[in-house]
C-alpha cells in the first residue's frame, strides 16, 4: 500500500499549506483529495510535487506492504 503520509509532514515542515498549494501552485483540489485518500497519482505529478517542495519522492510517499 503506498500512503501520502510525508506529503503532509513535509507541506508542514515546509510553512505551505494545501490552500496555497491550490491557489499559488494551481494543484487541482482533486489531487489533494487523492493524495488525502491515499489514491494513486501519476508519475508525472509525483514529479511535479517534488519539485515545487523540492523534495524527494521518499518526502510524498511511502511504501507499506500489504
Amino acid at each position: 500500500m503506498i500512503t501520502y503520509a510525508p506529503f503532509y509532514a513535509t507541506i508542514a515542515a515546509k510553512g505551505i499549506t494545501t490552500y496555497k498549494l491550490i491557489n499559488q501552485y494551481k494543484l487541482s483540489r482533486s489531487l489533494i483529495d487523492r493524495l488525502k485518500h491515499n489514491k494513486p497519482i501519476t508519475t508525472v505529478t509525483l514529479n511535479d510535487l517534488c519539485n515545487i517542495l523540492g523534495c524527494r519522492v521518499e518526502d510524498i510517499l511511502r511504501f507499506i506492504p500489504d
